[in-house]
């Protein structure tokens, strides 16, 4: 297939699902993670619930770098464009993350912080050039995918010598996360979460490769499908999934070939190695504090260490109580099992960090599959 229009087709859509309800065994349930947001737009979007037998059930994961980002990672950056004075860059979403005191980014912009939406690292490293008397900060979220970019940034502020651009580092790395899922007490002790597989993260895989799901795969015995986010390539993994369950087979699949290898893509990962390290923890919203779960910046460009030039301390705070955000990042909920879904909290008007992204599973929830809950 060359074109976006034929990983949409219906028909071969209605044929996928006819192989997946021909093929499960009616006597068990099966249970899918789909750790990316992406999946979650995507199904919810597509309405690919509505094909899937009803005892084949897919759980909706952690996977949306916007949705895991804690209040008090929100809370430095609002720090630093309120009472250093700094000019924060960073992408869109992220403007919109609830912080401490009812604030978020577009708030504290609007109390006259210099917060300025950017589409990619290189519009942060201009605005630093073109205000070198200025601090530029850019504050950096997300998976593997958008963490080349960000190390592709420090390297060029240091050979132009940049001495105004720093970075605040929040970049997150999903294997930590998947692990901290399988080790849960809802997933390993109690079963309140049972996950059978995973469809493993198009875009993240594109840069690490499929080979690092394969200790899950080894370890926990759960099969992984690396998807497409197309609905047509998450009904194939869904099928794929479903075959190895049935086998009792534990490996990793690679759907995505067009864009995925075994290896991922070795110079992104080489510019990662050479411009970061790991974290000896990080908290994640509704995971907790995930032990080597992040990225800092080696000590070789600390010069662009945005924490280390305003010294910055992070502080844990709590969600606001009458969200389920966390709960529903592990899985333990869905979106309209919250008491506010829909009502005080809205895109317009986010009170948690799933409702804030169009790949939150609240967002998706409230814009494609809110309505069937009042049948």
């Amino acid at each position: 297939m060359k074109y976006i229009d034929e990983f949409r087709d219906g028909e071969v859509a209605k044929t996928i699902a006819g192989k997946i309800a021909a093929g499960i065994d009616p006597q068990r349930c099966y249970s899918f993670m789909e750790f990316c947001g992406g999946h979650t737009h995507a199904i919810s979007r597509y309405g690919l619930s509505d094909l899937l037998p009803p005892n084949v059930r897919m759980v909706h994961g952690p996977g949306c770098p916007v949705c895991v980002l804690p209040i008090g990672r929100v809370d430095m950056a609002i720090n630093l464009a309120l009472e250093h004075g700094v000019i924060l860059c960073t992408y869109g979403d992220t403007l919109r993350v609830p912080a401490s005191g009812g604030l978020s980014l577009m708030k504290a912009k609007a109390h006259g912080g210099d917060i300025r939406m950017v589409y990619s690292t290189l519009d942060a490293l201009r605005i630093a050039r073109d205000n070198p008397a200025r601090e530029v900060v850019f504050f950096a979220i997300g998976f593997e995918t958008t963490t080349p970019p960000t190390a592709l940034a420090i390297e060029q502020a240091q050979r132009e010598q940049l001495g105004n651009f720093s970075v605040l580092c929040c970049h997150v790395l999903t294997p930590a996360a998947i692990s901290q899922i399988l080790e849960s007490p809802e997933v390993r002790q109690w079963g309140t979460v049972p996950i059978d597989g995973f469809i493993g993260p198009a875009h993240v895989s594109t840069v690490i490769g499929s080979r690092p799901y394969e200790y899950f795969a080894q370890e926990y015995r759960k099969p992984v499908v690396i998807a497409g986010f197309e609905p047509l390539d998450v009904m194939q993994a869904i099928l794929m999934l479903v075959r190895q369950v049935n086998e009792g087979r534990a490996e990793v699949e690679n759907e995505f070939s067009r864009a995925v290898t075994r290896e991922g893509n070795l110079k992104a990962q080489d510019r990662v190695a050479e411009v970061f390290e790991l974290r000896r923890e990080f908290e994640w919203r509704g995971l907790s504090v995930v032990p080597y779960s992040a990225l800092r910046i080696r000590s070789k460009y600390s010069a662009f260490d945005a924490e280390l030039r305003f010294t910055l301390q992070y502080h844990a705070v709590p969600d606001n109580k009458a969200c389920e955000c966390g709960a529903i990042l592990r899985g333990v909920k869905r979106p309209q099992d919250c008491r506010i879904f829909g009502t005080v909290c809205t895109p317009e008007n986010p009170i948690g960090s799933c409702m804030v992204s169009s790949e939150g599973a609240c967002a998706a929830h409230y814009s494609y599959g809110r309505y069937k809950d009042m049948n």
